[in-house]
């Protein structure tokens, strides 16, 4: 019978399993467009016909698709970020060809322009989903079906010490990246006041499983712990009827109520994959506050959080970088961008420790960050500026 110890020994034993760092794994979601009607919706068969006929990837990555009919793909871990890049990059030249022939593109925006999306997956768990969501308000079907991101995924660390330590670090520097990669102002042909749209949509949603984890100077998995404890129950996986729940029920308490019989292990692992806050422990550590980027600029936002990760000179460059800047400066980053002053300090800090770590093992992503840091960091602007931009004039 699962209880709250052994919710605690799961945590620690598996979303925070350590070992030696270094591996690197890219989860890259893209809008896709039709090439001959602009702004209609593209059918989630069409697509899925155009990705069967490229398969199979040369790199392995996997292919997924999000409610909307974002198309995704994950990439195997590798070791470092120039790899990960190749093994991305290879995938998506390959796909690329099979999309053209079926007269589809992918689009490197983080919102959707187009009016509201419908959702196209019908298995139980975006039906519960979405239902979950409706009760907190419209956000969550735009969430499900307008947005696109870029996850890093990085090692837990070698051991507990350094477990800490990177969580710490990528916690503080986890705003600056959501500043420098913003890229979604619009929405619906208008702009927001936001650079980052998609995070604020986010943020809209449930507090309970979008709010970032709060370690409070204790043990992170302990943190995860207790939040996936208080976290709002989104669905009970049955076999003969709807999975929809009372929003209001915690995990927590459908261990000690006992609901249909009470959650298992399985229901528990289900539960953690609801829960979406901007770093989400899984064996490694996701990194989900990164909105998608076009070409070139994709492979950055994985050359600098797995370089200020996994180089030790680099890392303490960035600690230092990001120690003077305020906790928790979340929403400034999805509003401000790099305007927020001191989210610009932090960022040129951070980006030129990764640059310069870079330039010895690889010389090819150092030189697309130097671009990147010349383009936005230097002058305190980020993707979403561009849009903006051409908006106004």
């Amino acid at each position: 019978m699962l209880d709250e110890n052994a919710v605690h020994e799961h945590v620690r034993g598996i979303c925070f399993k350590t070992g030696p760092p270094g591996l690197v794994g890219v989860e890259a979601e893209w809008l896709i467009h039709d090439l001959g009607a602009a702004g209609t919706r593209v059918p989630l068969r069409r697509l899925a016909a155009a990705v069967e006929a490229a398969h199979p990837l040369p790199e392995g990555s996997l292919v997924t698709y999000e409610p909307g009919g974002q198309l995704e793909l994950s990439t195997p871990a590798r070791p470092g970020p120039a790899a990960a890049h190749h093994a991305l990059a290879a995938d998506l030249r390959h796909l690329d060809r099979h999309l053209a022939d079926a007269g589809l593109t992918r689009d490197g925006c983080a919102l959707d322009p187009r009016p509201a999306a419908r959702r196209q997956l019908t298995d139980q768990r975006y039906v519960a989903m979405e239902s979950y969501f409706d009760s907190f308000g419209p956000a969550g079907r735009a969430m499900m079906c307008s947005t696109a991101s870029l996850q890093v995924c990085l090692d837990i660390g070698h051991d507990e010490e350094q477990a800490r330590a990177r969580w710490r670090l990528l916690h503080r520097l986890g705003p600056v990246l959501l500043a420098a990669f913003a890229n979604s102002p619009l929405w619906r042909g208008r702009l927001t006041g936001w650079r980052s749209t998609r995070q604020a949509i986010w943020q809209a949603l449930d507090p309970s499983r979008v709010t970032p984890v709060a370690s409070g100077g204790g043990d992170p998995w302990t943190a995860w712990a207790r939040y996936a404890l208080d976290g709002r129950v989104m669905a009970v996986r049955r076999n003969d009827g709807p999975w929809k729940v009372n929003p209001g029920l915690r995990f927590r308490d459908w261990l000690r109520d006992g609901l249909d019989g009470g959650p298992t292990l399985d229901d528990l692992t289900f539960h953690l994959s609801t829960l979406f806050p901007p770093i989400r422990p899984r064996g490694w550590l996701e990194l989900r506050m990164i909105d998608a980027l076009p070409e070139p600029w994709w492979p950055v936002p994985v050359a600098v959080a797995a370089t200020l990760a996994d180089d030790p000179v680099a890392a303490d460059r960035c600690a230092e970088a990001v120690e003077q800047l305020p906790p928790g400066r979340w929403t400034q980053a999805a509003r401000q961008g790099l305007a927020d002053r001191a989210l610009a300090v932090a960022a040129l800090g951070s980006f030129t420790a990764a640059r310069d770590a870079l330039r010895h093992a690889e010389p090819a992503l150092a030189s697309l960050v130097d671009r990147y840091i010349e383009r936005y960091v230097e002058p305190g602007r980020c993707p979403a500026d561009d849009l903006i931009s051409e908006v106004r004039t």
